[in-house]
C-alpha cells in the first residue's frame, strides 16, 4: 500500500514596494527635515537681515512700535554719520592690522606646534598635549587680569603688540592642526629626511602644502575671533587712535543716556561685510577641513 506525500506548497514572494510607495514613506520625513532646516535658516539669517535693513532706516523708525521689517523710508544718513563722526579709516586700519597679524601668527605657530605634537617623538609629548587641551576648559576672562599685568610689566599697553601677542598660539588651533597632520603618512616625511631635508624644510615644503583645508578653517575662525574681539582691546588700549572697530563703535554710538541705534546698525553692518567676504572665498576649504578633522 503506497501513500502519496502532499505536494510541497510554495509561498509567493512578497511584493516589492514601488517607487510611489517609497516616496510616500519618505515624504513626511523630508517635510520635517526641510521644516527644521528652514527654522534654523531663519533663526541664523534673521538677525543679520534685520541689522542690515535697520541700518538704512531713520532713527525714529527703528524705535517705533510695532517695528517694521522693510524700511518705510530709506536713508543713508546712518552711514554718513558713521564716516563723519568716527575716525573710520584709522579704526578700520587698526582692526585690519590686528586681525591679519593675529591670523598669520596663529596659523603659523599653531601649525608648527601641531606638527611637533603629531610627527616628532620627544619626551613628554602626550603630557604637553594634555596640558594644551586642558587650557580649552579655562574661560578666557579668567586670564585677563594676569595677562594685563604681564602686558603692563612689558610696557606694551596701548600698542599693537598688546593686541597681537597674546593670541598668536591658540589651543584650539594646535588641536586642529595636530589632528589633521596625524593623517599625513610618516613614510613621506622619512623620505624627505633621507634626502637631507631638515625639520623646517620638511615642515614648510612637505607638510604645509597638504594642510590647506585645515589652514583655511583655522584662518577664518581666527580672523573672525580677532575681528570681533571687544573685551581685550577695550582693556589693553587707552587712546582713541588705537581703537579697533568694535570698541570705537560701542563707545561712539552711546550718547548721554541714549544709544544711537541707527549708527550702531550701520557700523555693525560694515564690520560684518569683511567677514562675509572672507567666508565666501574660503567656505569650500572650511567645510572640507572641519569634516576631515572630525573623522579622525
Amino acid at each position: 500500500m503506497t501513500t502519496t506525500s502532499p505536494a510541497p506548497t510554495t509561498t509567493a514572494p512578497a511584493p516589492q514596494p514601488t517607487r510611489r510607495d517609497r516616496r510616500r514613506r519618505t515624504r513626511p520625513r523630508a517635510l520635517l527635515l526641510n521644516g527644521a532646516l528652514l527654522v534654523g535658516l531663519v533663526a541664523s539669517i534673521g538677525p543679520l537681515v534685520w541689522m542690515m535693513l535697520s541700518s538704512i532706516k531713520p532713527e525714529g523708525e527703528i524705535r517705533q512700535f510695532p517695528p517694521t521689517l522693510v524700511p518705510e523710508q530709506v536713508t543713508l544718513s546712518n552711514y554718513s554719520r558713521l564716516f563723519d563722526t568716527l575716525n573710520f579709516p584709522q579704526f578700520f586700519l587698526n582692526s585690519v592690522v590686528v586681525a591679519v597679524a593675529v591670523t598669520a601668527g596663529s596659523v603659523l605657530f599653531s601649525a608648527m606646534v601641531g606638527y611637533a605634537l603629531a610627527k616628532i617623538d620627544f619626551p613628554g609629548r602626550r603630557l604637553l598635549f594634555l596640558l594644551i587641551m586642558g587650557t580649552l576648559m579655562v574661560p578666557g576672562t579668567i586670564t585677563f587680569v594676569p595677562l594685563f599685568v604681564l602686558v603692563a610689566n612689558l610696557d606694551l599697553i596701548n600698542t599693537y603688540a598688546a593686541l597681537i601677542l597674546p593670541f598668536l598660539a591658540a589651543p584650539f588651533g594646535v588641536f586642529l592642526m595636530r589632528q589633521f597632520m596625524l593623517d599625513i603618512p610618516d613614510e613621506l616625511l622619512d623620505a624627505a629626511r633621507v634626502d637631507g631635508a631638515g625639520e623646517f624644510r620638511t615642515f614648510f615644503r612637505i607638510v604645509l602644502p597638504q594642510t590647506g583645508p585645515a589652514l583655511a578653517t583655522l584662518s577664518i575662525l581666527t580672523f573672525l575671533g580677532s575681528w570681533n574681539n571687544f573685551l581685550w582691546p577695550l582693556v589693553a588700549v587707552q587712546s582713541a587712535d588705537m581703537y579697533t572697530l568694535p570698541v570705537a563703535l560701542a563707545l561712539y554710538s552711546t550718547g548721554q543716556n541714549t544709544v544711537q541705534y541707527g549708527l550702531l546698525m550701520a557700523g555693525a553692518t560694515v564690520i560684518v561685510l569683511p567677514i562675509l567676504v572672507v567666508f565666501l572665498l574660503l567656505q569650500r576649504h572650511i567645510v572640507q577641513g572641519v569634516s576631515t578633522t572630525g573623522l579622525k
